[in-house]
Parts: C-alpha cells; structure tokens; sequence
C-alpha cells in the first residue's frame, strides 16, 4: 500500500474514533446493560483480533496469512479507500442521529428513545454497517488473506452484538420495535 493509501486510511479511523470519544462523553446514564465479562469475549476482544489481523505485515512473516487475495493495485487501493470513507460517513451519521441513545456495549439508556429515521430508516444497525465498510475496505487495502480473516471475526462478533440488541430493545420498546424490525433489515438495505 503506498503511503497516500496508508495516511488516507489511518486518518478515516481516526476521524471516526475521534468523534466516537468525543462524543461518548454526553451518553445518557444506563438502565440496563450485560455483563463486562459478555463485552469483552463477544465484543472487544475479537475487535483487537481484527485490528492486530490488519497491523503490519511484518508481524506475520511469510505465512500464508500474507497471501494476497487482491492485486496490490491503485484501483484495488482507491476501492478499498471509498469504501472506508463510505463506512466512516455512515457510522458517523448514524451515531449522530442516535445522539445521547448511543452506547458502545449493549444497553438501555435512561429515557431510551427509539431512532428510526435517518440511516436507521435503512438498516437498524446502520453503525455495524458503516464499521463493516471501514474494515473492508481497510481488508482491501491490505489485500492478504488475514484481512479477510478480521473482517469475518468482525461480522461474527457484529452478528452476535446486533442479536443481543435486537432483544434488549423488543423488551424495551415492544411492539413498537416489532414493527419497526419488521420493515427494516438488520445491515444490508432489502438483503440482510
């Protein structure tokens, strides 16, 4: 990856992780949440997986995890740019538009209120989506095989995060949730 891919990506997640801890300062106190231990084995920990996976290439030597799966090219590089910068604007506005809701563990906020417009008339779960963008792209860019590797463990730990939500909040919200779920998919618009 050239340097403009390497600078051009870095800068993208630290524009986002930026404006996540900015703006985590103004959450709404907790009603409800699961266990620290849950966060960390199903969320956290497979997330630090993903980024070691996607760190140099020095660190893996010359297994196969360095294997290319994409050419190592300036269209290659420039698609997997947009669709880090793509991610990084649909997770920013989502977490815009969830305001004080938002929570980076599964919770229930005092005085949760239910989104559903904005990105979240797309997808419920328009930030997995927009993070799933930003870590394929960076996958892209990378091009071995270890970052097709994170970019599975992401889903998986994503998948496993969105379907504890999906009953915190059915519990929470009801049928107003239930109808809300019903018309809108969980990451992909009209697919999934």
């Amino acid at each position: 990856m050239t340097t403009f891919f390497a600078l051009a990506v870095t800068l993208c997640w630290a524009v986002v992780l930026l404006y996540w801890g900015l703006t985590a300062l103004q959450a709404k106190p907790v009603s409800r949440t699961e266990s620290a231990h849950k966060q960390l084995l199903a969320y956290w920990l497979p997330l630090l997986i993903a980024v070691l996976l996607l760190g140099p290439g020095e660190w893996f030597g010359h297994s196969w995890l360095r294997e290319r799966f994409v050419p190592h090219s300036l269209p290659v590089h420039g698609l997997g740019l947009l669709l880090c910068v793509a991610g990084a604007s649909l997770a920013i506005w989502a977490r815009w538009r969830l305001g004080r809701n938002w929570s980076g563990n599964v919770q229930i906020k005092q005085s949760h209120e239910l989104i559903t417009n904005g990105p979240y008339a797309l997808v419920r779960n328009p930030i997995y989506s927009g993070f799933l963008l930003m870590f394929s792209g960076t996958a892209l860019m990378v091009g071995d095989w270890r970052g097709v590797i994170a970019v599975l463990i992401v889903f998986v730990s994503f998948w496993v995060k969105l379907k504890q939500e999906e009953r915190f909040l059915s519990a929470h919200f009801g049928q107003a949730y239930r109808d809300y779920a019903q018309h809108t998919k969980l990451l992909i618009p009209w697919v999934l």
